[in-house]
């Protein structure tokens, strides 16, 4: 088999939130940083943990683990924000821990399930299975993207 016909591989940040595994396309993440005390914002949606200072940029940090609807931890030391940058926009996502990096082929990614209507829909674009393993693989535009309901 050449390079020309290989399937393109996909690399991945992978990450842990609320005891779950999770992924985002290594192409979007600009940084990975410690836990910093964020200045919170008034009228800002529960998920938003409000903004700090990055190398003189305000930077909005999204709890992850509250944006999804998962168990919400008490923030420590042991938080990582991840720095992503959708668009023209950069976001900071608290997340319990980053784990690896890991490179997938599109027949390693399966769409998920549908759901039941009225659920959230679009967050998870792809899951995978990696060492027993549910790897939850996020559209990162759905993720950032404040919903309706929360902009009002």
């Amino acid at each position: 088999m050449t390079s020309s016909t290989a399937p393109a591989l996909t690399e991945l940040l992978t990450f842990r939130l609320a005891d779950q595994d999770y992924a985002l396309d290594i192409m979007s993440v600009r940084e990975i940083r410690g836990w910093t005390r964020t200045t919170s914002l008034p009228h800002a949606p529960s998920y938003m943990c409000g903004v700090i200072n990055l190398r003189g940029t305000v930077l909005p940090v999204m709890d992850l683990a509250e944006r999804l609807d998962l168990p919400v931890r008490e923030k420590s030391d042991r938080n990582v924000i991840i720095v992503v940058k959708q668009g023209e926009t950069m976001t900071g996502l608290l997340v319990d821990a980053v784990s690896d990096i890991v490179a997938l082929s599109p027949d390693d990614l399966q769409p998920p399930p549908e759901m039941a209507p009225g659920t959230t829909q679009g967050v998870v674009s792809a899951l995978t299975l990696i060492d027993d393993r549910m790897i939850r693989v996020l559209d990162l535009a759905a993720t950032v993207t404040v919903p309706e309901s929360a902009a009002a």
